[in-house]
């Protein structure tokens, strides 16, 4: 399977599959195996608070570095919300806004968020889970 294939079959939709895809694809081979694809939807439906943390992580880590810095927080956080009418730059708020989740989060305090971090701060809330967009699917 493929990601056009994959972005046609799930009702996660975004724009971020790119990155969604990623986490599938295991092998990093441009293509979503029988396998991958079930160990994903395993992963969805039935997976550990510690595989969603490590699938939600490698979503937003953009570059792959290990991290997610200041920039990938704030590509995800302008893809995920809202826009609303207003006179302020929304670009402002979106920065205020990682500046907030980096005090929240990054409790080794290095401007970026390790998987560690990450894991500290979901474990103290779960909610953070998908901190910076949704990245698995609704529960419902």
């Amino acid at each position: 399977m493929n990601r056009k294939k994959l972005q046609k079959l799930t009702d996660t939709l975004t724009k971020n599959c790119k990155h969604l895809f990623r986490g599938f694809d295991k092998d990093n081979d441009g293509c979503v195996n029988v396998l991958e694809w079930i160990h994903g939807l395993s992963l969805f439906l039935r997976g550990s608070l510690e595989e969603k943390m490590k699938y939600c992580f490698e979503v937003f880590d953009l570059n792959g570095d290990g991290f997610i810095s200041k920039e990938e927080m704030f590509h995800m956080l302008k893809n995920s919300l809202l826009k609303q009418p207003s006179e302020e730059d929304p670009d402002e708020g979106i920065k205020d806004l990682v500046e907030i989740t980096l005090k929240k989060m990054d409790h080794d305090h290095d401007g970026k968020l390790s998987f560690a971090d990450y894991e500290l701060a979901v474990r103290e809330e779960t909610l953070l889970l998908e901190a910076f967009g949704p990245c698995l699917p609704d529960p419902k």
